[in-house]
């Protein structure tokens, strides 16, 4: 008897790096709630063998916590990613994470052979080595939106070194910097999103037989869930030509040619200005709670003194290192956020005494507050009380900050699943 596979029913297998609290997981399998014990219950087509989510910076691992509390499963690594042995992460068809933006510059091995070495405690090295040894069908990542112009000192270098190992490793990739707020989410949030797909798979085979601008405005991953106005004229660049290896596209290339959407093949970027089909978007006044907010959210009358000089417009003094007198400005603010707007873009420094945080007049007592820990959830599109495990509200706020609109990641797990 002979069996037939359908490869478009069988659940992609998936491994989550710099997992956080799970947004990757909770966007791809579309939940919404988990049981009395905690658990996420799992409506998708993703079957995540392994994660691993490591914070240096504290003693105690409450993104972690979190993480193995909603998804228990005994594949969940608490452990530096560069100490892990990458050839010991179960295979899989789909890598992703959300990953710093960092200097990525290489250089050759001191040994004067051939090998490149990468910047130590860099996270791109790690996840380039993961692809070096698994090489996983798919890779969907997403970092801040400065990336395409990183450095300053080299424009588009750290994004040309990504591309360029991307290619070198037998992937083509789509990218697009997406604004939630444009697309139906309730918070502002810009980030680039990075699809890459392996040669070997039947989705690169399709488009390479395509043009660039197809690709970019209906046929790619981005264009098929992201609309975009008609594009205008594409810019090439080429990875290869004139750099013989990564470490010469790290000491001469630069670029400010990468804009908000493009598409890379056998090294040739292709990448042109667009301009979003916007989609009515979830205003704050869906997400805030209406009734029953503490009263410890409530800004007194310091608070209001204090939020009113910090959002206003001034030109402090500051002193260089040698005492040269400077002067920093800053522009005024509204005094609270407006409730029939998306919410800004969430920072880790959220509910702290800072410029950034949202401040909202509550629509039931007119008075000035905080956003709770719930409705910075609720920006992010996470199930209510998703960090409610225990961790310090404080923690909870920046768990949100640096999380990713979960809205986005399960518009692009629809076409993702789809594919082989």
């Amino acid at each position: 008897m002979i069996f037939v596979v359908n490869l478009y029913t069988m659940k992609k297998r998936v491994v989550e790096l710099f997992a956080g609290v799970g947004g990757f997981r909770v966007g791809l399998n579309n939940i919404t709630k988990f049981d009395k014990n905690g658990k996420a219950i799992e409506n998708g087509d993703f079957k995540f063998v392994w994660a691993n989510q490591w914070e240096p910076a504290t003693i105690t691992q409450h993104a972690f916590d979190c993480y193995n509390l909603r998804f228990p499963d005994k594949n969940n690594s608490n452990v530096d990613i560069s100490k892990v042995d990458k050839k010991k992460i179960p295979d899989h068809d789909l890598l992703v994470g959300g990953f710093p933006c960092q200097d990525y510059s290489v250089a050759h091995t001191l040994s004067k052979a051939h090998g490149i070495e990468g910047k130590k405690g860099v996270l791109w090295w790690q996840i380039n080595e993961i692809l070096q040894i698994k090489r996983p069908p798919f890779v969907l990542l997403e970092n801040v939106d400065r990336l395409a112009k990183s450095p300053a000192k080299q424009r588009g270098r750290d994004f040309g070194i990504m591309l360029r190992c991307l290619t070198d490793l037998g992937y083509a990739c789509e990218w697009r910097i997406i604004n939630a707020g444009e697309y139906g989410h309730p918070q502002r949030r810009r980030r680039i999103f990075i699809f890459a797909f392996h040669k070997s798979t039947n989705y690169y085979k399709s488009l390479a037989k395509l043009k660039p601008e197809n690709i970019i405005q209906s046929k790619g991953i981005f264009a098929k869930q992201f609309k975009i106005k008609p594009i205008g004229k594409i810019k090439e660049i080429n990875l290869i030509k004139g750099y013989k290896d990564l470490v010469a596209v790290s000491n001469r290339f630069k670029t400010t040619d990468f804009e908000k959407a493009g598409y890379m093949l056998n090294g040739i970027v292709y990448t042109t200005r667009v301009e979003p089909l916007k989609v009515e978007f979830i205003p704050l006044k869906d997400i805030v709670i209406s009734t029953g907010v503490d009263k410890s959210y409530f800004l007194n009358a310091k608070q209001k003194a204090k939020y009113k000089y910090l959002r206003g417009k001034k030109r402090p003094e500051r002193h260089k290192p040698d005492g040269t007198v400077y002067y920093y400005s800053e522009g005024a603010m509204s005094p609270y956020d407006y409730l029939d707007l998306p919410g800004r873009t969430m920072l880790t420094s959220e509910g702290t005494t800072n410029r950034s945080t949202h401040i909202i007049m509550d629509s039931k007592k007119k008075a000035l507050r905080l956003l709770t820990p719930v409705e910075c959830e609720r920006l992010n599109q996470f199930p209510d009380n998703w960090t409610n495990t225990g961790m310090p509200e404080k923690r909870r706020y920046f768990m949100m900050g640096n999380a990713l609109v979960c809205g986005i990641i399960k518009k692009l797990g629809k076409i993702i699943k789809t594919i082989n």
